[in-house]
């Protein structure tokens, strides 16, 4: 597929959505739900050896529940890992593929079926391609630190990501997702790999947030975000994996430093303890919401979209929902912002998702601090 056709995917999918584009909630959180045990190096990744079904049933849910975007079980899943585990490289490679096809086998299959029915109010959802920030794979938190150490440059990053990324392209997903980036060093190794490869999949650079204000290394956005913006290759940037009270500022701050369209995906308020291996619970009261994400307006109706609730699937919490946003040239205003229910997953593929007027029910959409 070409550059633009690409391009145009998502875009038509942007303007489907109304303006908002829902991508998929905690993929981890959901396996373990159903039984999962990943408290391990590779993580999700883990399933794609030992239960790809799985894997393909919680893309399912996630397209029941109206995601737009269906992010791959690749965040963790490196070559290193895997040979790390005894694997060949010609298996580390062939799951990575694994994992591209496991959603787009679910795409295709749930679209098959509600495609059938006439009335459906869902979307032909997009696959992204995960890719894991360096501190991912070295399991040890430093992907909320930003700290690598003095031996890691911006050639070892480059080699660190080029077969992953080579291998996933050639799976053929929709986009590429680099998640979690903690500092301007890896950020600036993603966007020179892409030219390097001659990438002509559309891609996002996420970055996590640990104070609101900056990346975890400490550089600020600003920084983080100069060689992203002279690529055309990267057609998102945002955030995954922070706290949600910080998602409507770090909003602002990204419409003032990029033009390009806006990413976020926040956690559930929890800390990970990278030591320990585990979420330290912090603020319950983002657990507590049901079915419900926000979707943040401009006034002339374009919009940002910021999942800024938790949602469950079927009986336990999760928190959905990731958002891109188109551009517009008005200020983002932070008092329009609608509270949209999101039902739990059905079999009769009801509809999912209704996007209300920007006009209709203007509610702040955010849980008293």
């Amino acid at each position: 597929m070409g550059f633009e056709k690409a391009i145009t995917l998502l875009e038509d999918l942007i303007k489907k959505a109304g303006g908002c584009a829902v991508i998929d909630g905690g993929f981890a959180t959901q396996l373990e739900r159903h039984g999962a045990t990943i408290n391990d190096p590779l993580w999700s990744a883990l399933c794609l050896i030992k239960d790809p079904d799985l894997i393909k049933r919680v893309h399912l849910e996630y397209l029941e529940a109206g995601a737009d975007i269906l992010v791959t079980s690749s965040y963790q899943a490196t070559l290193p890992g895997f040979l790390s585990r005894g694997l060949s490289a010609e298996e580390g490679e062939s799951l990575l593929k694994k994992s591209v096809t496991l959603a787009v086998e679910a795409r295709n299959k749930f679209w098959d079926a509600v495609e059938r029915n006439p009335g459906h109010s869902y979307n032909r959802a997009l696959v992204a391609a995960s890719i894991g920030s360096y501190g991912a794979y070295l399991a040890d938190g430093s992907e909320y630190s930003g700290c690598y150490g003095p031996d890691v440059n911006l050639e070892k990053l480059k080699d660190f990501h080029r077969r992953r990324l080579q291998v996933l392209v050639k799976a053929s997903p929709d986009l590429l997702a680099f998640e979690t980036i903690p500092n301007k060093l890896e950020a600036q190794a993603c966007v020179e790999l892409l030219e390097e490869e001659n990438i002509n999949i559309p891609s996002w650079i996420c970055f996590s947030c640990v104070d609101g204000e900056n990346a975890p290394s400490g550089e600020s956005f600003q920084q983080c975000l100069e060689a992203i913006n002279k690529s055309d290759r990267v057609k998102a940037v945002g955030i995954n994996c922070a706290p949600p009270h910080f998602i409507e500022s770090l909003i602002c701050k990204f419409k003032e430093l990029t033009e390009k369209l806006i990413v976020v995906y926040p956690n559930s308020g929890e800390v990970w303890d990278g030591r320990a291996k585990r979420w330290l619970c912090q603020q319950k009261f983002w657990l507590s919401a049901s079915f419900t994400i926000s979707r943040s307006y401009f006034r002339d109706e374009t919009a940002v979209v910021v999942s800024l609730q938790s949602t469950k699937l079927a009986t336990s919490k999760d928190y959905v929902a990731v958002v891109v946003q188109t551009q517009s040239t008005q200020k983002y205003h932070p008092h329009d912002i609608v509270t949209v229910p999101l039902p739990p997953p059905s079999t009769e593929h009801a509809k999912a998702l209704e996007i209300p007027s920007a006009k209709t029910s203007m509610d702040s959409g955010l849980p008293d601090s």
